[in-house]
């Protein structure tokens, strides 16, 4: 579709701490970087939300006609335990524990990374590289680093010098934090000493004789640090320059502001325009931990085989919910919460369900023009669902007005509801009518069982039956194909 009002899009920028006009590095094309799993466990529910969230903006992006390119990276090396310089590779101490390959590790939980985005209806990104995948180009911006003499080695592990850097530039232009400060704070932890200042962090760690993950290097057989490989693939893919970087709220500092430090670097310009994080999910109004016992997974809700939620709730449901609250706010996940989006989401459905049904009249009682504007005016500002969601609620009301004879709609603005509120709803939240897929099940289930009694009935060469079973389907319009390959039926 054409680019719609594409120019009046807000997005809160992180950097600036304001929402500001959308206005793409190239006309009509969207660069996007969003911080992908790091893949040595199961992808828990806040992430869930994050990856949700800007699926929502992706969706929206392509919505208003831009080609987007959406980078999302898996984590398959170097990301230290506690976020820290020093201890153990978190997919290496995984693997270790279980006694497996870390690829193993790393195989597993991207399948099932991938697994939960399918059914929670995610669209894959257009490119999703791993950091095992770009240990050279790792290197050769290590290189370019130390060139400009803002890194240093010291026993064969390679560090970002924060204080160098700061000279001339603002290390914490996106968190807001001071250096001064922060130097102030800082207490020297063992295992810190190598460093210059308590501040700087890892390019490149030596690995010691336990650790499994390793690459040659000019400093050391090891491994890149966490926050460089989001600089590498960002800048290979999109550019040195690029629309927007998005992650969780617990990144802005210190990974996103490393990224910045390391990429303007090597660059010499600022690398994002729009920085984007969403907020925290909590559950049951407590932040959520595998140590307390106060986490779900996310197949866990679609099963109902938890402890914490009163029962099993669908994929459409559970983003439904997720996209009643803004992405920038705290979200708190329950069940109770969860019972009352389910009946929004039962009504939405059935009223888009009912748009089908729908004699259009002359004159419309209601102005769907000003409402589709509503709509777009709610995305347009800073993605805001559950304005949107309001909106769409105000349709379902008039649909519903309708269906008791007490509203009319002319076939002009039917047309032009029922392909916004679809658009909205499936395009752009991603929701799916589960209720439908459903049914389609189970009318998968019954014709399956009239055939197997049809194929009987012809075993028993009880002809008559078999035909009864064969118009009466037809009846219905549902047509059997008999064939080689035995029999199977269409809808018409």
């Amino acid at each position: 579709m054409e680019l719609y009002k594409e120019n009046q899009l807000k997005i809160y920028n992180s950097l600036s701490k304001s929402k500001e006009v959308f206005q793409p590095v190239s006309e009509g094309r969207v660069g996007m970087y969003v911080c992908g799993p790091t893949v040595y466990s199961n992808v828990h529910l806040g992430n869930v939300r994050t990856f949700m969230s800007f699926d929502m903006v992706f969706r929206y992006l392509l919505h208003l006609g831009y080609k987007v390119r959406y980078v999302r990276n898996i984590t398959d090396a170097g990301h230290l335990e506690n976020d820290a310089d020093e201890g153990e590779d978190r997919i290496a101490k995984k693997a270790r524990l279980e006694q497996i390959e870390p690829m193993e590790v790393v195989q597993r939980y991207t399948v099932d990374f991938h697994n939960v985005t399918k059914k929670y209806n995610f669209l894959p990104p257009s490119i999703e590289p791993t950091a095992t995948g770009h240990i050279v180009e790792q290197i050769e911006m290590i290189k370019e680093i130390m060139e400009k003499g803002l890194a240093y080695e010291v026993n064969g592990s390679v560090y970002f010098d924060v204080i160098e850097y700061n000279k001339n530039n603002h290390y914490g232009i996106l968190s807001g934090r001071n250096i001064e400060d922060a130097i102030h704070n800082t207490r020297v932890l063992d295992g810190q000493s190598e460093k210059k200042n308590p501040q700087d962090f890892a390019l490149w760690k030596k690995a010691d004789e336990r650790h499994i993950m390793r690459w040659p290097s000019p400093w050391s057989d090891g491994f890149p640090g966490w926050h460089l490989e989001c600089s590498v693939m960002s800048s290979k893919y999109l550019g040195e320059q690029f629309d927007i970087h998005g992650g969780g709220m617990d990144l802005k500092f210190p990974h996103h502001e490393c990224e910045i430090a390391q990429s303007h670097t090597c660059s010499g310009v600022q690398p994002v325009n729009y920085w984007m994080h969403a907020n925290m999910l909590l559950l049951n109004g407590q932040k959520m931990a595998k140590s307390t016992g106060n986490y779900v997974l996310p197949d866990e809700i679609l099963t109902g085989n938890n402890k914490v939620l009163p029962k099993a709730f669908s994929a459409g449901v559970v983003r439904f919910f997720n996209m009643q609250a803004h992405y920038r706010s705290i979200l708190d996940f329950s069940g109770e919460a969860l019972l009352a989006s389910e009946k929004g989401y039962h009504r939405l459905m059935e009223a888009i369900d009912y748009l089908e049904d729908i004699i259009p009249n002359k004159e419309s009682t209601f102005d769907v023009a000003d409402w589709k504007q509503k709509c777009y005016d709610a995305m347009n500002d800073d993605f805001n669902t559950p304005i949107l969601i309001a909106h769409l609620f105000e349709a379902v009301k008039f649909i519903n007005l309708i269906k008791d004879d007490k509203a009319t709609v002319s076939s002009g603005d039917l047309e032009l509801l029922n392909s916004t509120i679809n658009a909205f709803v499936f395009d752009v939240l991603g929701l799916t009518n589960d209720a439908k897929e459903q049914n389609s099940d189970k009318l998968d289930g019954v014709v399956e069982l009239l055939i197997k009694l049809r194929k009987e009935a012809r075993n028993n060469k009880d002809w008559a039956l078999s035909d009864q079973i064969r118009d009466e389907l037809l009846a219905q319009g549902i047509q059997l194909k008999d064939g080689r390959e035995g029999t199977t039926y269409s809808v018409n």
